[in-house]
């Protein structure tokens, strides 16, 4: 600790409030009041923050589709990219996408994912990104 600050002008410079607090801390400490740490509701928050904060790897594919699957795009992509690669029309969504066009969805958040997408490149090539 500081023994006070010398500037008078306006009593700018000032320590002695924060002194004062820490002094109080530490006696609290020193008395056996302990920290006043978080509770454990507030643990349990900042252990959810911590965890939506930690680095997730994900794995981006890519497939291109000259024909009808019988499966959609699955559900669960963060995002996914639709590109007709071909001379005709194809079908994604039950809606025409046609050539040289390109669709994108993006889940946004961290936690959020893009349900599933249907399509059909029949007679077409689409070129199918996504990742998971």
């Amino acid at each position: 600790m500081s023994i006070g600050n010398l500037k008078t002008n306006g009593n700018k410079g000032n320590n002695f409030p924060y002194q004062l607090a820490v002094l109080k801390l530490l006696e609290q400490i020193a008395l056996g009041g302990g920290c006043p740490c978080p509770s454990s509701a507030q643990e349990v928050t900042l252990l959810q923050v911590l965890t939506k904060l930690t680095a997730v790897t994900t794995t981006p594919s890519l497939a291109r589709v000259t024909n009808a699957l019988g499966s959609p795009i699955a559900a669960g992509a963060k995002s996914v990219t639709v590109y007709n690669a071909g001379a005709a029309n194809g079908v994604v969504l039950g809606s025409t996408i046609k050539p040289g066009e390109s669709l994108t969805w993006s889940a946004g958040d961290m936690n959020n994912t893009l349900g599933a997408i249907s399509y059909d490149g029949t007679g077409t090539e689409l070129v199918i990104t996504k990742v998971v």
